[in-house]
């Protein structure tokens, strides 16, 4: 015949190896929490924490990159200034969490 004969593998009892096996991934699922998913929790935490303190009158970074002061805020939104117009102050709305960072006052003199 061209194809031998296969024959099943005895049974282990040895009940300490099959948690051995599972250990390498165990130990990773450890490292990738403290390396990765902790550090980005804390991360949110802070940004939700930085979001419910905005006031009126702070100076903030958008994630998109825009810069301005605070002059309005709603529940669920921020109106920034980000510029003086013709017919008064260039106003946009965005949402609270689009707020990237809080700068230190008198940042936009500076710009």
């Amino acid at each position: 015949m061209l194809i031998s004969n296969a024959y099943a593998q005895a049974a282990s009892t040895d009940a300490s190896g099959g948690l051995l096996g599972l250990l390498p991934i165990i130990l990773m699922f450890v490292v990738l929490w403290f390396l990765m998913i902790r550090p980005q929790m804390k991360k949110a935490k802070e940004h939700q924490k930085m979001v419910t303190e905005l006031a009126k009158g702070d100076e903030v970074v958008t994630q998109g990159g825009v810069v301005g002061r605070i002059s309005k805020i709603s529940e669920n939104y921020v109106t920034v200034e980000v510029a003086e117009g013709k017919n008064g102050p260039v106003e946009l709305t965005v949402q609270k969490q689009a707020i990237g960072a809080l700068l230190p006052k008198g940042t936009l003199k500076s710009l």
